[in-house]
């Protein structure tokens, strides 16, 4: 999904205390450049690859602000000197991806080239990581170079864009459904339904303006897939959508500006990240998040190697953050979804309470419930305009 940088800043606020962001750093440098001759057998985290290979002497990565651990004192990436100490690798580690479509748009002319664009790895939500592999601007894993990759939690193993996860492996997810206000609302709210036909909640209610989220709860609540998106199923979700909006029962679509709202209870209850959730329920316990009984929404930014980025450097870097204690130093400070299994007991040594959070790292009977939003829908412009055309944007 295309998601707000306050949104970012929300979650990584509660994460660092009321930190302040740092800026995109807008570098020029290129990955790939040179490289350490030999043979590799080992990989970080002390996987055997048995085969030549040759390290690039510089690995350069676009993530999102702040979204990997960061030392307060020296700003400083711990994991990130480690991954340097254990291969000789520098990384370059820039936060220029503050919305997909803008880091498409800034790359896209020189992908279409099949020019490289200075980067080995980049990180992208479902939808434009699809986007990307369909139109061939992405490497091949080395999957030799990442043995690790067998720790992915089943839930996010297969997308229909990437089923076999050839090109693409989750960086960090999120979960989208209900966040409320059980003492205003009266009672446990399991469905979109109630959202949209409870009297009560007439004009207290909120849903997201990212239509993976919106729509894929609503055609869950209608009992469609929207892991594989139907022009019936989705126009019945709109049209019910639409409704709910004729009639003043949802206030407003929002971003993730529904948290302060909801915490002082000027609505009572509202489609949901989870990741927001975090803060709101550390800060305000009586507030509670649930996966319909229909089922959820997961999404998921993704790790790609660009045209021209150096695989193996990549791979093994991939590798790297796949082995469940450097997962779990970074999951320390970044709170959202953890994709790496064996995480969870490794964080325990950490700050035993984030194991506990089931926000942080759902049970598989929750990971069971939730889906991933048919990406080719999610890109679909007849769709999207249809959404737009409800929610007035």
């Amino acid at each position: 999904m295309t998601r707000p940088l306050t949104r970012r800043q929300l979650l990584e606020r509660a994460a660092l205390g009321g930190a302040a962001l740092s800026l995109p750093a807008f570098l020029a440098s290129c990955g790939g450049s040179g490289g350490i001759e030999g043979t590799a057998t080992t990989t970080a985290g002390g996987a055997t690859t048995g085969s030549s290979k040759k390290l690039a002497s510089k690995l350069t990565i676009s993530n999102w602000t702040l979204y990997i651990d960061v030392d307060e004192k020296t700003k400083a990436y711990p994991t990130l000197e480690q991954f340097t100490d254990e291969t000789g690798v520098e990384v370059d580690y820039i936060e220029d991806v503050n919305d997909n479509d803008e880091w498409f748009g800034k790359n896209q002319a020189a992908l279409a080239k099949g020019q490289a664009v200075g980067r080995d790895v980049t990180v992208l939500t479902d939808w434009m990581a699809a986007r990307m592999v369909r139109l061939g601007y992405v490497e091949k894993l080395d999957k030799q170079a990442i043995p690790n990759s067998s720790n992915l939690v089943d839930a996010l193993a297969s997308p229909g864009w990437d089923p076999d996860r050839e090109y693409s492996l989750p960086w960090q997810s999120g979960l989208t459904g209900i966040g409320y206000d059980p003492e205003k609302v009266g009672r446990e709210l399991t469905s979109v339904g109630q959202l949209l036909d409870d009297p009560k909640l007439k004009g207290k209610v909120t849903f997201l303006t990212e239509m993976p989220d919106t729509m894929g709860l609503m055609i869950l609540d209608g009992g469609g897939d929207p892991t594989k998106v139907v022009k019936a199923e989705f126009d019945r979700a709109i049209d019910r959508l639409q409704r709910g909006v004729d009639s003043g029962q949802i206030r407003q679509f929002t971003g993730n500006d529904y948290s302060g709202p909801l915490a002082k209870g000027d609505i009572w209850a509202c489609v949901a990240w989870s990741g927001d959730m975090v803060q709101l329920t550390a800060d305000n316990p009586k507030l509670k998040f649930v996966i319909p009984e229909a089922g959820g929404m997961i999404w998921t930014d993704n790790m790609l190697i660009p045209t021209g980025g150096d695989v193996y450097t990549a791979s093994t870097f991939m590798n790297y953050v796949y082995d469940p204690k450097v997962a779990a130093q970074i999951e320390a400070y970044v709170n959202y979804i953890c994709p790496v299994e064996g995480a969870v007991e490794e964080i325990k040594a950490i700050d035993p309470s984030l194991a506990s959070n089931q926000l942080i790292f759902p049970e598989a009977a929750t990971l069971a419930k939730v889906k991933i939003f048919d990406a080719e829908a999610a890109d679909e412009k007849a769709y999207k305009e249809a959404f737009q055309a409800v929610i007035g944007a």
